[in-house]
């Protein structure tokens, strides 16, 4: 093994011009002649639109073009779609309402575009955008999901009675009601997981450029998948043709999930382009990052566990309410299905498990998938009832997860998921060593001692990684492939391009996929560049989310890895005069096992370009390319301890201790990973103690800045311990299972479980404030 190969802890090759400031963003991406975008948004969550007058507007300086959503359609551009279908439990189709772009009748949550303005300048844009004057007929609002389905409550679209999306099921409900009523235990819980706005440290933009000349269009936008925002606003938004639209997504300050999907501003960029002569840039303020990403989680849901006489797990009946936001975002309705309910057996043995979930409109920001996307929302449902029922058994919480672990493998749920391979037990050992759990006594009389509450808890959590493979996401309702693509360029003089339907925003693509190629070939990364983010360079892939990067975006490279080391052996072997059998690479050279004969890569790299001594019939060059389809999901598991300690006059509550012991396969990189592990927990601490979104009854969002929304800074965490152990994923060639996602997934219910043990209590919500905390604490001395 090469020192920068697989294993080794090479730092990010990329992060030299990001902290030299020279990445490149849209923001920085200036096109001849372009100009600044600027849009008005409606102030309030439901009204109708009852006059739209611009002329002011128009007439103002700089001002190059008002538009409207009555000439966007009459332009034939479509409404945005949710890509996954998903079917009622009677069989009816997910209620799609309508979507447009640009709002011309009706508006139905605060921040809903309605008019778009372009200028000469930002502040131009921006000025002329406060000149427009539309006349609203404010209606009703409703933001509260399970207030949604009340009789009272307003209908937010004609497509959905009772704003009822969908009313879905998953698993033998007969079965574990039977279960239910055997039990000689039931834990019952309702269980609310808030809402979250992404705050990716980059507020997305995009750039639409229309090139009169050449009939052609270019996107650079903040995409995670940018030949996905093509193929959608080609083929369903009718923007551009697909052979004449180019999409660019640069470097990407993060995405989390939220730079999935096609917004509205990236459409109307291209088509005001278009429609106005001139390339047309919009690049969000913070406060409307706040107003119209794709927030996260919102679900309310009821659950009921059961158990025989010996604790073990004989039925899981859960019943939640997932709130959708105003409109159906790309891939919305997955989240609370697909992606949560299979999950719902977590690492436990659970032999019936049925859950029902109803999916609704509220007049609030569209919800989809955010860091883990479905799967912490399983996770803390699963975890809080699994440590409320220790303390009602009375029983450790750590034995009640081991005497229900799954043992043997592979394990099919109840629930649809088969898991390949996993040691959970080694993960919950690994967390309570680390964490001292047996002296967690002392230490919590110690507090006592001081006056603070001390509390411990615990998280044993599974998610689903990959998603894969296409056939089945597609039997399920996945409206693309969930496949993977990768091109190996070896180029004359022996360096190495690798190009990747994968995004990099974030995760340390450009070191750990050349990380791969030194590996194989001994080259050195510096010789390898990673080349992603651009429709035009790169054969078409499906970006990243899901933590499929590695999994399936480093098994496509794999496998063009492969066909690249055969032909170059076959190279090598005809220059060495030797059987290809027994021709090995190492350290850079192709060389004749067991001799001193040997030709060095860039030798054997420059004879596949000038052809002038290549085995017959042999196709000059050495470029090679693959499309991967995983066969399963991978299923990454760990255990998080969490320690607490709280100050009973305040409320206020610091995180002492956080172990996290996880199992993400075969690793590339162990310090890129645990970067991943520190950004996850960070974000899942975040949840369960800072962030809540706000909305106000008739829909105005309070929390809109960072003045309202806490997130979480340096001093709110502690230096966390983490740790990996590894069972070898089966399922793809490297046996990896993915790692982005984890941190987010397994720490918001760890830290709750260790809030509530602190108190004494059974519940409390999220985010666990000081004035929450302090309340708590007030109301059990009552």
């Amino acid at each position: 093994m090469g020192i920068e190969g697989v294993g080794a802890r090479v730092a990010r090759k990329e992060d030299k011009r990001f902290i030299t400031g020279a990445g490149r963003y849209v923001d920085d991406m200036v096109v001849p002649g372009m100009k600044h975008a600027a849009f008005v948004r409606s102030p309030h969550a439901h009204a109708e639109i009852k006059k739209i007058d611009v002329k002011k507007a128009q007439a103002m300086p700089g001002v190059v073009g008002v538009l409207t959503g009555k000439e966007l359609k009459a332009d034939g551009i479509g409404n945005l779609i949710c890509g996954w279908m998903i079917h009622s439990k009677d069989g009816s189709p997910m209620k799609m309402g309508a979507w447009s772009p640009l709002a011309f009748d009706r508006v139905r949550y605060v921040g809903d575009a309605v008019v778009v303005v372009v200028a000469e300048t930002k502040g131009q844009a921006r000025d002329a955008a406060e000149a427009v004057d539309i006349a609203y007929e404010e209606l009703k609002a409703v933001v509260d999901a399970p207030k949604a389905l009340e009789r009272s409550a307003p209908q937010i679209h004609p497509e959905a009675d009772g704003n009822l999306i969908f009313d879905w099921e998953l698993g033998d409900s007969a079965a574990t009601n039977a279960a239910i009523k055997a039990a000689a235990h039931i834990t019952r819980m309702k269980i609310v997981n808030n809402r979250l706005v992404p705050n990716a440290m980059e507020p997305r933009a995009a750039l639409g450029h229309y090139d009169k000349a050449e009939d052609h269009y270019t996107c650079w936008t903040t995409s995670q998948n940018p030949h996905l925002a093509r193929l959608v606003m080609s083929a369903f938004y009718n923007v551009a043709p697909e052979n004449k639209l180019r999409v660019i997504a640069p470097d990407v300050g993060g995405g989390f999930g939220s730079k999935i999907y096609i917004y509205p501003e990236e459409i109307i960029c291209l088509w005001a382009s278009k429609k106005t002569g001139v390339p047309v840039k919009w690049v969000a303020d913070r406060t409307e990052s706040f107003l119209t990403d794709a927030h996260g989680r919102d679900h309310v849901s009821t659950v009921e566990m059961a158990f025989d006489k010996d604790n073990r797990i004989t039925g899981l009946k859960v019943d939640t309410i997932a709130n959708l936001g105003a409109y159906m975002s790309l891939f919305s309705s997955c989240v609370p299905t697909y992606l949560y309910a299979t999950l719902l057996s977590g690492q436990y043995d659970i032999p019936a498990i049925h859950a029902n979930v109803r999916a609704v409109y509220t007049n609030t920001v569209p919800v989809d998938a955010y860091r883990g996307a479905g799967r912490p929302e399983a996770t803390y449902l699963l975890e809080r009832t699994m440590e409320t029922a220790a303390r009602e058994l009375g029983v450790s919480p750590a034995e009640l997860r081991r005497k229900n672990f799954i043992t043997s493998f592979p394990h099919q749920t109840p629930v649809i998921m088969n898991y390949d391979a996993g040691d959970y037990a080694a993960s919950l050992d690994a967390a309570m060593a680390a964490a001292d759990y047996a002296g967690f006594a002392q230490r919590k009389a110690d507090a006592a001692n001081r006056g603070k509450l001390r509390g411990i808890g615990m998280s044993c959590y599974i998610e689903a990684c990959g998603l894969a493979p296409s056939a089945a996401v597609g039997s399920l309702g996945a409206g693309v492939g969930l496949w993977e693509s990768a091109e190996v360029r070896v180029n004359a003089a022996g360096t190495i391009e690798v190009l990747t339907g994968s995004h990099s925003h974030g995760q340390g693509h450009e070191t750990t996929f050349a990380q791969l190629v030194n590996q194989r070939f001994g080259v050195p990364i510096d010789s390898v560049s990673i080349v992603h983010g651009d429709t035009d360079k790169v054969q078409m892939g499906m970006g990243t989310y899901g933590s499929r990067s590695g999994a399936v975006g480093m098994s496509a490279v794999v496998k063009a890895l492969d066909k690249v080391e055969a032909k170059a052996k076959k190279i090598a072997a005809h220059l060495l005069e030797a059987d290809e059998g027994d021709i090995v690479i190492e350290n850079g050279a192709l060389k004749v096992a067991g001799t001193d004969k040997q030709v060095p890569w860039f030798q054997m790299a420059l004879a596949a370009y000038t052809a002038h001594n290549l085995p017959g019939g042999m196709e000059p060059g050495l470029k090679e390319t693959s499309f991967y389809d995983p066969s399963n999901f991978t299923f990454p598991a760990g255990c998080y301890v969490c320690e607490v300690e709280i100050d009973p006059e305040t409320g206020v509550t610091e995180v002492v201790q956080f172990v996290a012991a996880d199992d993400f396969g075969n690793i590339i990189n162990p310090m890129i990973v645990e970067g991943q592990v520190h950004g996850g927990v960070a974000q899942g601490i975040g949840q369960a103690l800072l962030e809540g979104t706000r909305y106000d009854a008739s829909g105005q969002l309070l929390t809109a800045s960072y003045m309202d929304y806490a997130m979480p800074r340096a001093d709110d965490l502690p230096s966390f311990k983490v740790s990996t152990s590894n069972t070898p994923c089966p399922g793809n060639p490297l046996g990896i299972k993915g790692c982005g996602e984890a941190g987010a997934i397994g720490s918001p219910s760890a830290v709750i479980n260790a809030i509530t043990d602190a108190i004494g209590i059974t519940d409390i919500a999220m985010p666990a404030s000081p004035s929450t905390v302090w309340a708590a604490i007030r109301a059990t001395k009552h």
